[in-house]
């Protein structure tokens, strides 16, 4: 193999932090850190049902519903190509 033709590029390399990795990591330490500073009881009403839960809990829980439906659009999108 000429060296024009070696297999070890750049693009490969899923080890390292490229700067939208970083910014990803910095922006979930910073909703963690929102979401547990955010401690008092809320009343939360999903159609019908009202529940008391730590604000917290519920911010927690829609970071996680968040993040599942970003997944699931990301592994769809791979998937078509």
């Amino acid at each position: 193999m000429s060296p024009k033709t070696s297999k070890s590029s750049v693009k490969g390399r899923r080890g390292t932090l490229t700067p939208g990795r970083i910014a990803v990591l910095v922006l979930a330490v910073l909703a963690l850190i929102f979401i547990f500073e955010n401690t008092r009881p809320t009343k939360i009403r999903l159609l019908i049902p009202e529940v008391t839960v730590p604000l917290w809990t519920a911010l927690l829980a829609m970071g996680v519903v968040g993040a599942l439906c970003g997944a699931h659009f990301v592994y769809f999108r791979k998937r078509r190509r």
